[in-house]
């Protein structure tokens, strides 16, 4: 209250010198008279007046909010299983064998043929296979190996384009009017056929 009364009288000093300089022809500044009328002042009044205020306090900047982490991804497989579907071996048609054989023999009918992705790629041939005491054995077997002019160290008889698939016993040329001793006599063109088709593992069905 003291100090508006302080200001309210700096106010109309100041006016009142100004007025009175304007009467006189001088020309003093608002900024002399306040500074004239602050002197006429008592000095405790005047360091209240002169003093400067205090600046206002500032409130602290707020920090700024840290970004969300984003969430971790989880890894993605770099490869997927391919789990292999095994397909049941079906009867080929037009043989007694199934869909797994490379090679079919039907010994009853004295007949062979070859076959590739379940149809038949070659045949039927005619064979003739085991004498009696000496029958070919029906089975699966995996071919074993290749001799292209073998001759049989048992029998010293020529067996050639011999591919062996049970033991001793073999696809190879031979007499089809005569039995053998349990191999698959073919046709040279057969027995060729046989020996350049059959790979080592291939399987030969042998049916009664």
């Amino acid at each position: 209250m003291r100090v508006r009364r302080v200001l309210s009288l700096l106010v109309v000093v100041a006016l009142t010198g100004l007025l009175s300089g304007a009467a006189a022809g001088a020309g003093p500044t608002a900024q002399a008279a306040v500074a004239a009328a602050v002197g006429l002042l008592p000095s405790r009044v005047q360091e209240a007046v002169i003093a400067p205020a205090a600046p206002a306090p500032v409130a602290p900047a707020a920090a700024p909010e840290a970004a969300p982490e984003a969430a971790p991804v989880a890894p993605q497989q770099a490869r997927q299983r391919v789990t292999s579907v095994r397909v049941a071996p079906v009867n080929v048609p037009g043989t007694p064998c199934t869909s797994n054989a490379r090679a079919c023999v039907d010994l009853s009918g004295d007949r062979a043929w070859l076959i590739e992705d379940g149809e038949i790629a070659y045949g039927p041939v005619p064979t003739t296979s085991g004498r009696p005491g000496f029958r070919t054995p029906p089975g699966t077997f995996p071919v074993t190996f290749h001799s292209r002019d073998h001759v049989s160290s048992i029998y010293d008889a020529p067996m050639p384009y011999s591919v062996f698939f049970n033991g001793g016993i073999a696809f190879h040329q031979g007499s089809l009017s005569q039995l053998s001793h349990g191999c698959i006599h073919l046709s040279r063109a057969a027995a060729r056929e046989f020996f350049g088709s059959l790979e080592r593992g291939d399987l030969v069905q042998v049916v009664p």
